[in-house]
């Protein structure tokens, strides 16, 4: 029997590489195109992909070879799962791996946009000498977290870790979730060697959107905007939105429109609809705080994503 080929087209980390390594098999790294892709996936048994590879049924008829589908990360809406699984693939994600990475940025948006530090940050270094007092005043007007409620859409194994942050912060959690109905979340502290467990039932939407201060999304790609311009209205008063799902998840014009209004009071955006060009009017605006798809990308999340996918692709012709 050959070698069996593993093409990581997105990348692995250094000890998922050795780990498939080590059980024999040839890992390739190199980036390949989706016009290369159909003609240099012929000679692979495998290939993992994060976001920005698809895999669809014109690749996957293509390359009678393929075996197995791993994506490094939660969502799968970049390959065609249940096609890939009809012909016979092995098709793994890594749903656990990246949850607290993803769930720590989205506290990081949060924290920013409550004491404006991207307004801070983007102006500091042209008013920090010229108009330190106005910028002070401007930024000192921010508030705590403490007691606030954040909505959580999506109650899965990264909604659960974000409302287990929420809570060590002092938030009140709201979650909505059309499987989930409640989470027992055991939450470590590791300092005093002990842990707490707190129980959350799932809410309707129409009361998380009424009573958040803070709205965070956890769900696969929507066929629309899971928040447009006629769900303005039912939010509250400045309420702050956060995207690290997908992009569209939130309609971005009506976002840049419940700003002007003031219906929202900021927005933390790590995915947007028109990667890798998000638009500029996003991206220029005082009230948005941006990062670059970066939710699951943290040393320790590549590292766990990099063990599982390797531990499931052999698994798989382990059989």
């Amino acid at each position: 029997m050959s070698q069996i080929r593993i093409l990581a087209n997105d990348g692995i980390d250094d000890i998922g590489k050795s780990l498939l390594e080590n059980a024999g098999y040839e890992v390739v790294t190199k980036h390949y195109t989706a016009d290369e892709l159909a003609t240099e996936l012929q000679s692979f048994d495998a290939i993992t992909v994060r976001s920005a590879t698809e895999v669809r049924k014109a690749l996957i008829d293509s390359c009678p070879r393929l075996k197995v589908i791993g994506r490094g990360g939660v969502g799968m809406d970049n390959i065609d799962v249940e096609y890939a699984r009809s012909k016979g693939l092995g098709v793994y994600n890594t749903p656990s791996a990246s949850s607290r990475s993803v769930a720590e940025l989205v506290i990081s948006h949060v924290l920013t946009l409550i004491r404006h530090f991207q307004v801070a940050n983007r102006e500091m270094p042209t008013k920090g000498q010229t108009d330190f007092k106005a910028l002070k005043k401007h930024c000192g007007s921010g508030n705590e977290v403490l007691g606030k409620t954040i909505g959580i859409i999506g109650f899965g194994r990264i909604g659960q870790e974000v409302a287990r942050l929420s809570v060590c912060l002092g938030m009140h959690v709201i979650a909505v979730d059309p499987i989930v109905k409640e989470a027992k979340l055991e939450i470590d502290l590791p300092g005093f060697k002990t842990s707490v467990s707190v129980t959350i039932h799932t809410s309707p939407m129409e009361e998380l959107l009424r009573q958040s201060d803070i709205i965070t999304v956890h769900i696969p790609k929507a066929d629309k905007p899971l928040i447009g311009k006629d769900e303005l209205s039912q939010l509250k008063e400045g309420v702050l939105l956060i995207n690290t799902a997908r992009g569209g998840v939130f309609d971005e014009d009506a976002i840049l429109e419940g700003l002007a209004s003031g219906r929202i009071g900021g927005a933390g955006l790590d995915v947007f609809v028109g990667e890798p060009k998000p638009r500029q009017d996003l991206l220029n605006h005082p009230k948005i705080s941006l990062t670059p798809h970066v939710g699951g990308s943290t040393v320790e999340a590549q590292a766990n994503v990099g063990k599982e996918l390797a531990g499931l692709i052999i698994d798989h012709f382990k059989k």
